[in-house]
């Protein structure tokens, strides 16, 4: 009987260590980490996105130093994927998310109501939010920046840059609900001036060069706006438009790689000013839900000296030349 309650107790006396042992482990690890971490989901890889997600990041390193971390997924334009990053952050607990873009929003809101998101690169909130009254806030656990620049002043710049232009076609992808957005409002205004356009649209990157091809064929000038699909194919589409004689007006400056102009925002800025937010929430405690989005604080209107100077296009003294 003695030899037995003594192996009872060797047995307890190990256990109490292991768990003390562990509990003590998991207070350094907590202790080590003791940064803000943060998961961000980028949809797709090209320059506008990748600009903003560099302004996001060193706007909090710079606030942050070494208190916060990374986890930077791109999701590659598939909504998929985007699910399996989003619902993976919010797993691992993630203190707050980073949405670039549209759909990343769109996932992210889907993925978790309680960890704070702010999104960048966003069209238009309530249209992603599937909001119908939108107040300039989101009153749930999400906030963020616009990239919306002014439509009626790229429809000014259609006339301005190809004025003999007797057909606008407006080209976006389907399946993007930011494109949409726009390119709704520019049929609106096009129809007000008593502009003729066409709409071509398509649903992913496989039927861009033969939508592109129809387009160029029966339209003088082409607008797309900022829409993340078309804009992966920027080489493809430079090439059918250049050897097609056809000018294109962008939404944004890295798809005018492929146009002859844009009226520009900096999307490392409203990255940055992103940064700024999360900030306000993780440190300063404020709610997402009652910040109020923010816009791109100035717009440029820039132009692709080479695509201008191979289609005959003369530019305004007004307008900067890219980069």
């Amino acid at each position: 009987m003695k030899k037995n309650r003594r192996k009872v107790s060797v047995v307890l006396l190990a256990v109490l260590v292991c768990s003390l042992t562990a509990c003590g482990s998991q207070e350094s690890a907590k202790e080590e980490e003791g940064k803000y971490r943060i998961g961000i989901c980028q949809w797709e890889e090209h320059a506008a996105l990748d600009e903003a997600t560099k302004g996001f990041q060193e706007a909090l390193t710079e606030k942050l130093g070494d208190e916060v971390t990374f986890d930077v997924q791109i999701a590659q334009g598939s909504t998929q994927k985007c699910q399996e990053i989003l619902n993976g952050f919010v797993s691992d607990d993630m203190d707050l998310l980073m949405a670039n873009a549209t759909s990343a929003l769109m996932a992210a809101s889907q993925a978790t109501n309680t960890i704070p998101i702010v999104a960048t690169s966003i069209t238009d909130y309530g249209t992603a939010l599937n909001m119908r009254e939108w107040t300039g806030s989101s009153g749930m656990n999400v906030t963020g920046t616009s990239d919306l620049a002014p439509i009626e002043s790229q429809a000014d710049m259609i006339q301005e840059l190809v004025p003999e232009a007797k057909k606008v076609g407006i080209l976006y992808c389907s399946a993007e609900t930011n494109s949409i957005f726009q390119a709704q409002m520019m049929e609106s205004i096009l129809t007000e001036k008593g502009i003729p356009f066409g709409t071509y649209t398509v649903a992913n990157k496989e039927e861009i060069e033969k939508t592109v091809q129809k387009a160029a064929s029966e339209c003088d000038v082409i607008y797309i706006p900022t829409d993340n699909t078309i804009a992966s194919q920027a080489d493809i589409l430079k090439e059918i438009l250049i050897s097609e004689k056809v000018p294109m007006i962008a939404g944004e400056e890295g798809l005018c790689e492929a146009g002859i102009a844009t009226l520009s925002i900096s999307y490392y800025d409203i990255g940055y000013t992103a940064g700024e937010m999360a900030y306000e929430i993780l440190v300063e405690g404020k709610n997402p839900g009652e910040i109020n989005v923010r816009y791109a604080e100035n717009v440029t209107k820039k132009y692709n000296q080479e695509n201008c100077e191979a289609l005959g296009i003369t530019v305004p003294d007004d307008y900067e030349a890219l980069n």
